[in-house]
C-alpha cells in the first residue's frame, strides 16, 4: 500500500521499489544456494589407498654406497711413455691379462748391459777359483808360498762379489722390465681407465683399476648416537637408486671401531642376502634401515594427511560419502614418506590418497567401476590430478 501511495504519476514504478525488489530477489537465490546440498563426488580406484598391515622396521638409518669388496687400482711403478692400452671400461679381464703396456727401450739396453757385466763377473770368478786350486795344489808340494795362495783366495772372493752385485743388477733390470707391463691381478671388470696411449706417466700415478662384480657388498654411515644399537648380524633392508627392485636385504658383517670426527657417524660393512641379488654396478647410492625391532602397523602416505594446527586427519571413504576422520600418528619414514598409524583407522578402510580442501565432511560419494570415459565439455575438462569429479 505504501508503494501503491508514492507511484508517480505515469503509471511506471518508483526507483526506490525496483531496488527493493532487486534486493528481494539476490537474498532468494542466495539462500536457496545456502540450501542446495554438497555436490556428488565421483571417484576413481586409483583415488583410494586400501590399508593393511606392513611389516616396519624401526632402527637407525644408515646411508651410503654399493662398492666392491674385491678392487685393485693399478699404478705406475716406474715412469715410462703409455705405448698401448688394451681394454676398455666395462670388459671384463682374466687374471694375468695384459691391460696396459709401458715404453721398456731404455730397460731392455739395462738388462743387456746388466747380463753382459754377469757373464764376465762369472768368467773372472771361475779363472780366479782355478787359480786358487792351482795354487794350493802347488803349496802342498811345497812349490810356492802361503802368501801366494792367500793373495790368490782374495781375488777370488773380490771376483764372487763382482759376480753377485751383477746377478742383482740383472734381476733388477729384469723387475723393471715386468713393470712395463700392467696385467689384471684377479678376474674381474675395468671400471675405470685413466690414461691414453702417448700419455708419459710417472711412478705412483694411476693407470686402471680393476674390480670383481661378484664381491658387492653396502659400505653404509651411521650415526654415532645410535652406536649402542648396532652389532654383527643384525638384518638391514635398504633401496638402491636405480633399481626398481622394492627392496635388498642384507646383514650387518662389521662395525668400525672408529666414528669420523667431523660428521660423527660410523661405518658399517652389510653384506647382501642373498649374495647373488647384489648388482654388478659400484658406486650406486643406498639408503635404509638395520632392523633393531620390528612391527606390524597400517601406514598412510604423507600426500593422505590433513594436518588442522596439531591434529592430524584423514579423509575416509565409508559406504556413499567421505567422512574426516582424526588420526594419532608415530614418526615419518624418511625413506618411504609415510607414517605409521597409531589410532583412528583400522585395517581394509580406505582413505583419498590426495584430498583437495573443498570436501566437505559428510559429502556424499560414490566409486566408479570402470566406467566410460564422459565426453570433456567445450571449453576445457576438469584437471585429473586428483581424478575426482563432481556431479550434480
Amino acid at each position: 500500500m505504501l508503494a501503491a501511495c508514492g507511484k508517480p504519476e505515469g503509471g511506471g514504478p518508483s526507483p526506490g521499489s525496483a531496488a527493493s525488489s532487486a534486493s528481494s530477489v539476490a537474498a532468494g537465490k542466495g539462500a536457496a544456494q545456502a540450501a542446495a546440498p554438497a555436490a556428488t563426488l565421483l571417484l576413481a580406484p586409483e583415488d583410494l589407498l586400501t590399508l593393511s598391515p606392513s611389516r616396519l622396521a624401526s632402527g637407525p638409518v644408515i646411508t651410503g654406497s654399493i662398492q666392491p669388496e674385491k678392487r685393485a687400482d693399478l699404478r705406475a711403478e716406474l715412469g715410462a711413455v703409455v705405448l698401448q692400452v688394451l681394454k676398455e671400461n666395462g670388459q671384463t679381464v682374466q687374471r694375468g691379462d695384459l691391460l696396459v703396456r709401458l715404453d721398456d727401450t731404455a730397460i731392455r739396453d739395462s738388462l743387456t748391459s746388466a747380463q753382459e757385466s754377469q757373464r764376465a763377473s762369472s768368467q773372472a770368478f771361475e779363472q780366479a777359483e782355478r787359480q786358487v786350486e792351482r795354487l794350493r795344489t802347488l803349496q802342498a808340494q811345497g812349490m810356492t808360498s802361503m802368501q801366494a795362495l792367500e793373495d790368490a783366495q782374495v781375488r777370488r772372493n773380490n771376483a764372487q762379489s763382482d759376480l753377485v752385485a751383477a746377478r742383482s743388477r740383472v734381476a733388477t733390470a729384469q723387475q723393471q722390465l715386468r713393470r712395463t707391463e700392467v696385467r689384471a691381478p684377479f678376474d674381474g671388470v675395468l671400471s675405470e681407465r685413466r690414461v691414453s696411449a702417448g700419455d708419459t706417466v710417472q711412478v705412483g700415478r694411476e693407470l686402471v683399476k680393476v674390480i670383481d662384480p661378484r664381491s658387492m657388498r653396502f659400505e653404509g654411515l651411521v650415526s654415532a648416537d645410535r652406536l649402542a644399537e648396532l652389532k654383527p648380524g643384525l638384518p638391514v633392508s635398504f633401496r638402491i637408486n636405480g633399481f626398481t627392485q622394492a627392496e635388498f636385504t642384507g646383514e650387518v658383517r662389521r662395525v668400525d671401531a672408529t666414528a669420523n670426527p667431523i660428521t660423527r657417524q660410523v661405518e658399517v660393512l652389510v653384506d647382501f642376502k642373498p649374495a647373488s641379488s647384489a648388482p654388478q654396478v659400484a658406486g650406486l647410492f643406498a639408503e635404509g634401515r638395520i632392523d633393531t625391532g620390528t612391527q606390524t602397523t597400517l601406514r598412510v602416505p604423507e600426500s593422505a594427511v590433513v594436518r588442522a594446527g596439531e591434529a592430524t586427519q584423514v579423509w575416509k571413504f565409508q559406504g556413499s560419502q567421505i567422512q574426516r576422520v582424526a588420526v594419532k600418528l608415530g614418526e615419518r619414514d624418511n625413506r618411504r614418506g609415510e607414517f605409521p598409524v597409531l589410532g583412528g583407522l583400522a585395517s581394509g578402510d580406505r582413505v583419498l590418497r590426495t584430498p583437495v580442501g573443498t570436501l566437505v565432511d559428510g559429502q556424499a560419494a560414490r566409486l566408479a567401476e570402470a566406467a566410460a570415459k564422459p565426453a570433456a565439455p567445450s571449453g576445457g575438462g576438469a584437471s585429473p590430478a586428483t581424478a575426482v569429479a563432481a556431479e550434480r
